[in-house]
């Protein structure tokens, strides 16, 4: 097998581009607690191929007690190559375990701290080390050190999970949908597959609340494997959360030759821009600052799923979420269109310019969105934001960090109900699931099932506080 490591920004584009349910199994199998702990920074998808990862615990229990059968563990669990280049990791509520391949002993470092000796593993030129974590819900960062030079790690996207991500004894498990395929008459014939979680205790009888998340095939079959679906079980039997069904929407295809404009100017794009065709066609759904995605999410696919099950009609009961362009496009939808869509869930939001002044593109671009909230009329909208530092800094469209600052400190200004999260983290659907619990709990709270709508204030404790201001940390700027 032949094989390279994808850099960063190459590896989300694909992540975020491919639609999933083309190659995977489906529905996606509900993996037991401990599997989906298992990382491996930057590995291609073939290089995953023919292992049978253990549950991080499994490992942590070995390499603590210097067990033997470590080393086969190790082995069955991460590619070789991943090991040598120290891209590997998995970690279990406050435990995490690594494994690195070096000549003599390295140093890990660890949120930028040294943490205890690596232990070398018996007969291989492997060295393995637990480390324990006190904060949860949060990312964290490694990386080794040896002979002065740092090799190896994963940029403050290394998710540190509580115990609401993993499944509780007592909740039930809901059922995910096989994948349907919705061809769209806004986009001319583009192709979106789907899919609807249906949680235990739906009852089609009583209309449920709806969750939309974009770019769902990313979240569900991300490497690792995905909690989503166990913190939304776990917050419905704990009465955190409304009864509610998640549809998991995937990014527009269209063929090659596929005739007509839209399709001429998706290959135009892909073209200039030297991207392949499913990411231009994502990115002219999603990027775009107009009312096309959202109303093919409001027109079209919103009463197919209406067929199958019972949906509240309220926005007051419609969520929206996605990440990077998925994130634009959800807060892109609620903006023009808040009594259909009045809750968002915005990662890693792409308010840069990849859609401005474009052939495809209108006037307005993703940049444009925090003077828009400033300058335009007030919508009724809660809206939870999550970016870190360590988010992407483009010469062409822009800085994800600074314009999601400038996104909160708009809504803060203007009073909207919102909630900014803001750490280290990079450009990953980390972002979202570490704090998914915190996310939907917010976005959910005081949630009345006998009521259509409310006004969204911000609350007291929001309105004390200061606006964002800015600091250099990373270099000398005097």
């Amino acid at each position: 097998m032949r094989w390279s490591f994808l850099g960063l920004g190459s590896w989300i584009c694909l992540l975020a581009t491919a639609s999933w349910c083309e190659a995977q199994a489906w529905p996606p199998a509900r993996a037991t607690a401990g599997v989906n702990d298992t990382y491996c920074f930057g590995c291609p998808p073939e290089a995953l191929s023919g292992l049978h990862p253990h549950p991080a615990e499994e490992l942590i229990t070995l390499a603590k007690s210097h067990r033997p059968e470590l080393r086969q563990a190790i082995e069955e669990t991460y590619p070789e190559k991943a090991i040598e280049l120290g891209r590997v990791w998995s970690g279990h509520l406050h435990d995490f375990f690594f494994v690195v391949k070096a000549s003599a002993r390295p140093d890990l470092i660890f949120d930028d701290q040294p943490e205890p000796q690596m232990q070398p593993l018996k007969g291989t030129d492997m060295w393995v080390a637990v480390v324990h974590v006190e904060q949860l819900g949060t990312l964290h960062d490694f990386h080794y050190r040896q002979q002065g030079e740092n090799f190896g790690g994963a940029a403050w996207n290394v998710a540190a999970f509580t115990e609401l991500s993993y499944p509780l004894e007592g909740a039930p498990h809901g059922q995910l949908s096989q994948m349907r395929t919705l061809t769209s008459k806004v986009f001319d014939g583009v192709e979106n597959d789907y899919c609807v979680y249906v949680p235990a205790g739906y009852d089609p009888r009583i209309p449920a609340a709806v969750t939309v998340v974009l770019d769902g095939g990313t979240l569900l079959l991300q490497q690792g494997g995905s909690s989503i679906l166990d913190v939304v079980d776990n917050l419905i039997y704990l009465k955190k959360i409304p009864m509610m069904l998640l549809v998991f929407l995937d990014p527009g295809r269209i063929g090659a030759t596929a005739p007509g404009p839209l399709a001429d100017e998706v290959r135009e794009l892909a073209a200039s821009r030297r991207w392949p065709p499913a990411q231009a066609m994502r990115s002219v759904q999603e990027d775009v600052i107009s009312d096309a995605y959202p109303r093919l999410l409001r027109d079209e696919l919103f009463p197919e799923i209406a067929a199958h099950y019972n949906l509240r009609k309220d926005g007051y009961s419609h969520a929206i979420m996605g990440l990077s362009s998925g994130g634009l496009a959800a807060f892109n939808t609620a903006w023009k269109m808040p009594d259909d869509f009045s809750r968002v869930i915005c990662g890693i939001g792409s308010f840069v310019s990849l859609q401005w002044k474009t052939h495809v593109g209108a006037a307005d671009g993703g940049q444009d969105y925090p003077d828009k909230v400033l300058e335009e009329q007030h919508r009724n909208l809660r809206v939870w934001i999550e970016d870190g530092s360590g988010d992407l800094e483009s010469d062409q469209y822009g800085s994800w960090p600074l314009n999601n600052l400038r996104m909160s400190n708009a809504l803060k200004l203007k009073g909207y109900d919102f909630h900014l999260s803001f750490g280290k983290g990079g450009h990953g659907p980390e972002q979202i699931e570490v704090q998914f619990p915190e996310e939907l709990i917010w976005l959910w709270r005081d949630y009345d099932a006998a009521k259509t709508q409310q006004e969204f204030d911000q609350d007291a404790g929001e309105k004390a506080q200061p606006i964002f201001r800015v600091g250099v940390v990373n270099r000398d700027a005097e």
